[in-house]
């Protein structure tokens, strides 16, 4: 597909510009263009308790290279459309962005969502229009809850090198919130074997907070790792996706980039089948 028929037909309308364009308000909200696509897969069945799942593997994404972007698709965007693969609860875009040096996301709008960033190596410069200008590189952890509106950009802040990061939109549990932003540096000394929180409903809570039910935690395991995951809340499942080697969650075994949820069950078994890097998204089922 050609770049300008990408930038046409982008979910956002301008989610693919290149810096320095101007964007135009979308004719229909951020949360209402992703709720249009929202059915009934993965949503819980009340009436049934035993435990339910759904895989993704990395080799199914969506896939879209445009030269400077490089993603891969676990739900649907853009371009890309399943219709069995729309949300998981509330947990509605999980991006997986390859950004070419000098390039980036020119100036767009959102409103009424939780976008969170995780870079995964590289730095990538936010600017937005309330003010903030910040770089976040691999260890830091970026939200943004968009809230009644606002625009921003994100830029590979190298010109050579390539920045890759995780691009990951929820659902927020109140609509109409004061736009905010936030980022924290994770601990380079923090202990293996672990997972550690990054993210929750809780501002007095360890790593940056949304407005929405929602707790994300990454863990760094060895080969031997063994565990018991215990979900948070009531009526939420996670949704587990492998950034770097091998694992086997519920008797489901995993590779790089594999996405597995579960749900209708209190707690996960985790074993790492070799070293391995780890994300839990622990997300409301309903929305």
């Amino acid at each position: 597909m050609k770049r300008k028929q990408f930038l046409r037909q982008g979910i956002l309308g301008a989610a693919g510009l290149t810096l320095g364009a101007q964007a135009t308000k979308a004719s229909k909200s951020t949360y209402d263009q992703l709720m249009q696509q929202v059915g009934f897969n993965h949503l819980p069945n009340k009436e049934v308790k035993t435990m339910k799942t759904v895989l993704h593997q990395a080799a199914t994404r969506g896939h879209a290279n445009h030269g400077w972007l490089d993603s891969h698709h676990t739900f649907s965007f853009a371009n890309y459309y399943n219709p069995e693969r729309t949300h998981f609860g509330v947990l509605r875009v999980l991006n997986d962005d390859v950004v070419a040096g000098g390039s980036g996301f020119g100036r767009h709008p959102h409103d009424n969502m939780e976008i969170i960033s995780i870079p995964l190596a590289g730095a990538l410069e936010h600017q937005d229009s309330m003010g903030n200008t910040a770089v976040i590189k691999q260890g830091d952890v970026q939200v943004m809850s968009a809230g009644t509106g606002v625009f921003h950009s994100e830029k590979n802040k190298d010109t050579k090198e390539e920045v890759r990061f995780l691009q990951i939109w929820m659902f927020p549990r109140e609509k109409g919130v004061t736009p905010r932003y936030d980022q924290i540096t994770l601990p380079e000394n923090a202990p293996k074997n672990q997972f550690q929180q990054v993210l929750s409903p809780d501002p007095n809570d360890a790593g940056v907070w949304v407005h929405q039910d929602a707790w994300f935690h990454i863990g760094e395991l060895d080969a031997d790792y063994q565990g018991t995951y215990q979900i948070k809340k009531n009526g939420n499942g996670v949704y587990v996706f492998v950034l770097e080697g091998s694992v086997n969650i519920a008797g489901q075994p995993l590779g790089k980039r594999d996405g597995f949820g579960i749900w209708d069950t209190e707690s996960i078994d985790i074993q790492a089948t070799t070293d391995a890097r780890v994300l839990l998204m622990d997300v409301p089922m309903s929305i």
